[in-house]
């Protein structure tokens, strides 16, 4: 699994996951981003595993970038796994690793409002912090609760308003806008217990 291509100057968003199982919400986030940070591509990182999660019952990652696959159907989407093969076990080895193989392209980091409230959680979260720009994409039940929290603090002086939502990418991180958009009630936590009963 070798990198998507890519070229110097290209903004590309990256969104990372379990993806287990992945869903229309998904799709809707990377529909958002393309769209309102003027990205060219999106890569959308099927990991290995959370590291702040169990991989009990986890589907092979082959599984589950094919589930992706038929959920993320925009031609500007493109489905990748190779954080397996490089060996990155926790975000900020993926940005590192990205930053030296794709000299000259503006990455964006995208997660949901969900993932910002644990963000201090991450292994070294602030190095990633300053590593590249960051996207937080609102989320049900997720945003308000997020905003209040440790990341969201340290990131106060470094938020910028929505509507300098295309200058992202091109942005010196520290850097961070949360996104509002059309919202989806899905959670792939929520369906694996769905599918359990």
């Amino acid at each position: 699994m070798n990198l998507p291509p890519f070229a110097r100057g290209m903004r590309i968003g990256l969104f990372g996951g379990s993806f287990n199982p992945p869903h229309a919400g998904h799709a809707l986030v990377c529909d958002l981003a393309l769209k309102r940070l003027d990205l060219d591509r999106i890569w959308v990182m099927v990991t290995p595993g959370n590291p702040l999660k169990s991989r009990e019952g986890l589907p092979s990652l082959a599984e589950r970038m094919a589930a992706a696959r038929k959920i993320m159907r925009h031609p500007r989407v493109v489905v990748t796994g190779f954080e397996q093969k490089i060996g990155a076990r926790y975000s900020y080895q993926t940005m590192a690793y990205l930053r030296r193989a794709c000299p000259g392209v503006h990455f964006v980091w995208i997660m949901g409002a969900d993932n910002l409230a644990g963000f201090f959680r991450w292994q070294r979260w602030q190095d990633i912090a300053r590593q590249m720009p960051i996207l937080v994409i609102d989320r049900p039940g997720a945003t308000h609760h997020a905003e209040r929290g440790i990341a969201a603090s340290w990131f106060a002086r470094r938020r910028l308003p929505e509507a300098e939502a295309k200058s992202l990418p091109l942005r010196r991180p520290p850097a961070l806008i949360v996104l509002h958009g059309p919202r989806s009630p899905l959670s792939s936590t929520l369906l694996r217990a769905k599918k359990r009963r």
